[in-house]
């Protein structure tokens, strides 16, 4: 297909293909004259992967750059690849600042991990953001504790096991490429999903209906 094909197909303008194209985004088409190439349906997939990345992931594109990289690595492992994914996500430097707030609030998630029985990485990219979470949720007045995710966890747990169980033993590049997607969609839809449970919620409260603290609606009390 020419590029305006790709654009069509895409949905993303001949600028921004272009603009991949140079930056190497996307692997250059097969010549059919000057300044003019053909591209396959392998190049529509690889720019369909990175609008979703940059438009609903909102990954800059050092990050996106970072997960084609891990992608396209036949020797990176699952558990490289979620670290790539997850660091992309986070956007957490190699060394992350530490402050008082910030190391009891480390400590406290090392803990938890700990009682969860969760098997992870010391250097773990989330466990970084939930400590900086808790460290910054304190400092701003909003009492919370590692006690107060056990829900999160849980839950967090069960969707985890989903998501892996959708991944093969042994994965081929096409396989990393939906291992990757589903890693980073997923964390997007599991937030949209909690806000819309939170809007539900929020809803039944303003129409009456009192809401219990594991999400069940109470019958209505008083006259």
């Amino acid at each position: 297909m020419r590029i305006s094909d790709l654009s069509r197909r895409s949905g993303a303008p001949v600028a921004t293909i272009k603009f991949y194209l140079r930056e190497k985004l996307l692997p250059a088409g097969t010549p059919t004259g000057r300044n003019q190439a053909v591209y396959g349906e392998e190049h529509l997939r690889q720019l369909l992967l990175i609008r979703s990345l940059t438009t609903i992931a909102h990954l800059d594109l050092s990050s996106v750059r970072d997960v084609l990289s891990a992608i396209a690595d036949d020797d990176m492992s699952l558990s490289g690849l979620y670290a790539v994914t997850d660091r992309a996500v986070f956007g957490l430097e190699s060394e992350t600042p530490e402050s008082a707030h910030l190391k009891d609030a480390q400590a406290e998630v090392d803990e938890f991990v700990h009682q969860l029985g969760w098997q992870l990485p010391a250097d773990t990219p989330a466990a970084i953001r939930l400590a900086q979470v808790l460290a910054a949720l304190r400092l701003l007045g909003c009492a919370c504790g590692t006690d107060f995710l056990t829900p999160y966890a849980e839950v967090a747990e069960r969707l985890a096991a989903h998501e892996l169980a959708q991944v093969p033993e042994q994965f081929e590049r096409d396989d990393r490429a939906a291992a990757a997607v589903r890693s980073v969609l997923l964390g997007v839809a599991s937030a949209a999903l909690r806000r819309m449970a939170r809007e539900h919620l929020v809803q039944e409260r303003l129409n009456g209906q009192p809401v219990s603290a594991d999400g069940g609606t109470l019958p209505a009390t008083g006259p």
